[in-house]
């Protein structure tokens, strides 16, 4: 059955909803239960029970079921590092090395500090809450040392975070966007996600741009008048600012009486990350034909392997090495092994519902067709050449509006993929446009979960943040929409 322009309708409520209420897990769920409510002739009842099979048919997809699995457990994996006091340990480290630096001049610490800083919320890729969290709360003490302004912190927090986990998929974040490009019968996800990193220029503007400005030291804007208020009254914040403060990197406090040891998160960090290229080769090493190299067969495999397997296999592999190395130091026992367990899973499970969602209302779309007719009707006036940079641009507003990257990805993949397919686009590069512009407009968003928790790690004025961080996310923003222009219609 072709439902035609009634078949946008869900995912167009679902955006306003998130835009009035700002509460996307009500608006994802309303736009599944109006899918459904369409597919079943306008029957409440109907409707009702179908968005609720429609949900438990989720977990009919092995690769849904074991990505949700994931988001789940990395949150454990999380708490067990924090628990050990391996993020404490690994920041001692940082600031040894800032003793020597700070007997020297104090324009080269302050730069190896922001450096630092950087490299950090870098490396913790694995969630974006976590990496804000961590530089905000524990570099904080320095950068008020070194007289930095606290904008510049949070800066350096929140775009350090979500362009890091979308450049570095494996994690949560990755697995997420390969069950949604599975939802839009994409075979091999893993290969495509992986394809499209060198096309997603916005973040890696982001990263380039926030190196740029620590090493050249010349900052535009707000973010200018800061660094010289710093510099000339010593205030670490504007006149009249309201500081959020944080004192915690979780919820879950350290454990009392342990040395701090910065292998206690740097090991289970590792064997997650290179635990995913294994398990790939592992997942699909029978898909491919034997060949007469082993590194050949070996990098075949890779793009044959289960995305969602390799990161389930990867990440339950480091809980595993976490809790044998806290069990030979004497930190955990198995009755605090469980109990960390199942708080960490429950510190995540909003994520792991936000998955359900998003994968259900492209289930949703599918069966309206959605992609295909939003897809048809554009074809006349729309073209493979500006499709990257309209998706990017839409994908952004609805970010930015919205403040969730995540429920824009959900929503626009389900209408950008079809559109690419059926406009014969790059697939890796309209996927890259939509990736982009969800961070792009969750950078620049007041309301962005992100940037709140990168100002309140940070103990900065939240606006003060988002002003100071604007003109650098608007700049990319504008760079990234003129290179899609540039690669599709120059090749």
């Amino acid at each position: 059955m072709e439902y035609g322009f009634l078949s946008v309708l869900p995912p167009i409520i679902a955006i306003i909803l998130a835009l009035r209420t700002k509460q996307v897990y009500i608006a994802l769920l309303f736009g599944i239960w109006f899918s459904w409510l369409i597919v079943k002739g306008w029957n409440p009842l109907e409707g009702t029970l179908a968005m609720i099979e429609g949900l438990v048919n989720v977990f009919q997809s092995k690769g849904n079921t074991r990505t949700i699995m994931f988001s789940a457990l990395v949150g454990s994996l999380l708490i067990f590092i924090q628990y050990s006091r391996g993020v404490e340990g690994f920041i001692n480290i940082i600031n040894k090395k800032l003793v020597t630096l700070e007997q020297k001049k104090t324009g080269y610490a302050r730069v190896m500090v922001q450096i630092l800083a950087t490299f950090t919320g870098l490396l913790l890729f694995v969630e974006t809450s976590i990496s804000s969290l961590t530089v905000g709360t524990l570099y904080r003490p320095i950068f008020d040392k070194l007289k930095i302004p606290r904008e510049k912190l949070a800066y350096i927090a929140d775009s350090s975070s979500a362009p890091s986990s979308i450049l570095i998929p494996f994690n949560a974040w990755g697995a997420f966007i390969m069950g949604l490009l599975l939802t839009q019968g994409i075979e091999k996800p893993f290969s495509v996600l992986i394809a499209s990193i060198k096309y997603n220029f916005y973040p890696l503007l982001t990263i380039g741009i926030l190196f740029f400005i620590i090493l050249s030291k010349k900052d535009i804007g707000s973010m200018k008048k800061a660094e010289q208020r710093t510099r000339e009254t010593g205030a670490l914040l504007n006149e009249g600012s309201t500081p959020m403060v944080s004192d915690e990197v979780t919820s879950f406090p350290p454990k009392k009486g342990i040395p701090a040891r910065a292998c206690n998160m740097i090991v289970p960090l590792l064997v997650m990350v290179l635990m995913m290229p294994i398990n790939l080769i592992y997942t699909g090493w029978d898909a491919v034909k034997k060949s007469t190299s082993l590194l050949n067969h070996a990098s075949q495999a890779i793009g044959e392997g289960s995305g969602s397997s390799s990161v389930l296999y990867a990440v339950i592999t480091a809980i595993l090495v976490a809790i044998i190395m806290y069990f030979i130091q004497g930190i955990l026992k198995p009755k605090e092994a469980v109990n960390l367990t199942l708080k960490g899973i429950s510190e995540l499970m909003p994520l792991a519902l936000l998955m359900l969602f998003a994968f259900a209302i492209g289930d949703a779309c599918k069966v309206l067709d959605t992609g295909n007719y939003v897809a048809n009707i554009t074809e006349s006036w729309l073209s493979a050449a500006l499709l990257p940079a309209v998706v990017f641009v839409v994908s952004s507003f609805i970010a930015f509006s919205t403040g969730t990257s995540w429920g824009t990805f959900a929503i626009m993949l389900a209408i950008s993929v079809p559109m690419a397919n059926i406009h014969s686009a790059d697939i890796t590069i309209v996927v890259a446009a939509t990736l982009g512009g969800g961070i792009f407009g969750d950078h620049c968003s007041p309301i962005s979960d992100t940037s709140i928790i990168s100002s309140m790690a940070s103990a900065s004025d939240h606006i003060d943040h988002v002003k100071t961080q604007l003109p650098y996310a608007l700049f990319g923003g504008v760079i990234t929409t003129i290179l899609y222009l540039i690669i599709g219609f120059f090749g």
